[in-house]
Parts: C-alpha cells; structure tokens; sequence
C-alpha cells in the first residue's frame, strides 16, 4: 500500500527520486501514464496487470472508453528505478503533467501519483474544503 507526500525535484534528464518507501518490497519496475486531474499514475506490475483487466472489461464501442483507452495506454511507459532511487519520465508525460523542476510525489492506497507542486497545491486546497462532505457521501 502507498500512503504519504513527499516532494522532490527533477533534473534536467526528466529523472525523478522515488521515495525510499515506495521502493520497498522489490518495487523496482513500475508503469507511469497520464493520470486524472494533469497528474501521472503510477503503478507496480502487479497494479498495472489488474487495471488493465478491469478496462479490458469496457466497450470498445462507447466513445468515452475508446478516448480514455487510448490516453491512458499511449501514454504508458515501463520504468526501473535505478541505482540512485530515481525513474526516468518521458518528455510527453512531463509536459502532460507540467513537471519542471519538483513535483509531488503521494500514495494513493494501490498507485502512486506525481504532481506538479502549484498544481497539487490548487487542488489540494478545493479538495480540503469539501473533505468531510465527500467523507460523507462516499463513506460513512
């Protein structure tokens, strides 16, 4: 399970430090796409294979699901973490996600999310002032 927020920079090449936790239990190869709200998910192999069998589940045939899809493969990619901690991130998903110079890195339950900090920041602050209202509808 990935829970937490860590911040991180990114240099020039696009590489990114992966927090010391996330790496833990052999997590070494993960699958990096776009993700919601401008921000990438990323997922263990194991992850990635059980996303990939619920989408395998939509329709081809509905037009939300073929757009989705083809987001969402097209901008995967396998990455390793290297000797250092860090992954490398593809130019486009950088530019999808506006990673520049640091990004966010949180836990969420079964993938990861990295952000770019005013972005994360914004949505961070809209999301808090409504918390425990959506607490109450979705969960208790």
């Amino acid at each position: 399970m990935f829970i937490g927020q860590y911040q991180h920079s990114i240099d020039t090449k696009h590489r990114l430090f992966i927090p010391a936790n996330f790496r833990k239990d052999k997590h070494r190869k993960f699958v990096v796409t776009c993700g919601l709200e401008k921000c990438l998910f990323m997922y263990t192999p194991q992850g990635w294979k059980k996303i990939t069998e619920k989408l395998q589940e939509l329709s081809f045939t509905k037009k939300d699901a073929r757009q989705f899809m083809r987001l969402f493969f097209s901008g995967a990619s396998q990455v390793s973490v290297d000797s250092q901690g860090r992954i490398l991130i593809s130019a486009n998903l950088c530019e999808y996600a506006k990673l520049k110079n640091s990004a966010v890195i949180i836990g969420v339950q079964d993938r990861v999310e990295i952000w770019n900090r005013t972005l994360w920041s914004k949505y961070q602050n809209q999301v808090q002032e409504k918390y425990a209202e959506v607490a109450e509808n979705l969960v208790f």
